[in-house]
C-alpha cells in the first residue's frame, strides 16, 4: 500500500471530498492544504510557518496531502508515493465552489458565505495560469505512479474498487 499521497487539482475539482474518502479506506493520516494556510479569521500564516507545518508532515511516515499550493508542489512530488490528480474541466471545477457555498467543511477553517470572485477568477485562469507549471513539476516526476480523474464518477468509480487494483493498475500518465 502507497503511505504517502498527494492529491491535486485546481480548486473546486472534488479533491477533498475525495480526500475524505480514501482517508476511510487507508486509514492514513489526511492533511488539508487549506487548513495550514488559512486561519479561522480568514487570514493567512506566513510562507515560513506554512512550510514549518508542511515540512513536518513530509517527514513522516504516512499521510495523504489534499491540495495544490504549486509553490509546495515541488516538494511533495518528491517525497510522495502516489499522486492522484483531478483533471476536471473547468467549469466542473466552478460549479464545485458555487455547491460547496454555504456550507461547513472539515478541509477549510470558515463557511464561504458567498462566492469571492477574485478566487471565482483564478479558477477560470487555471488552465492558461496554473496548468502549465503544474505539468511541467509533474513531469519531472513522471516515474511516480499517478491515477488521473477527468470526471468525478471516474473517481468514485475508483474509491468503490480500491483495494481490489493491482500495481500495474496505479500508473495512468497518459494525460501529461
Amino acid at each position: 500500500m502507497d503511505k504517502k499521497i498527494i492529491i491535486i487539482g485546481p480548486p473546486g475539482a472534488g479533491k477533498s471530498t475525495f480526500s475524505f474518502k480514501l482517508q476511510e479506506l487507508t486509514g492514513l493520516p489526511l492533511y488539508h492544504l487549506d487548513l495550514l494556510y488559512h486561519k479561522p479569521d480568514k487570514t493567512t500564516v506566513s510562507k515560513e510557518e506554512f512550510d514549518k507545518k508542511l515540512n513536518e508532515i513530509l517527514k513522516k511516515d504516512e499521510w495523504i496531502i489534499d491540495g495544490l499550493y504549486l509553490r509546495t508542489l515541488e516538494s511533495r512530488l518528491k517525497d510522495c508515493d502516489l499522486i492522484y490528480f483531478f483533471d476536471l474541466p473547468i467549469e466542473e471545477c466552478l460549479q464545485g465552489v458555487i455547491n460547496r457555498k454555504g456550507k461547513v467543511r472539515k478541509d477549510m477553517p470558515w463557511v464561504e458565505e458567498e462566492l469571492d470572485e477574485e478566487f471565482m477568477a483564478y479558477i477560470r485562469q487555471f488552465p492558461d495560469n496554473q496548468y502549465p507549471r503544474m505539468l511541467a513539476m509533474m513531469e519531472r516526476y513522471k516515474d511516480k505512479p499517478m491515477i488521473v480523474f477527468k470526471s468525478h464518477e471516474e473517481a468514485d468509480e475508483y474509491l468503490k474498487g480500491y483495494g481490489k487494483q493491482t500495481e500495474s493498475d496505479t500508473s495512468d500518465t497518459a494525460a501529461l
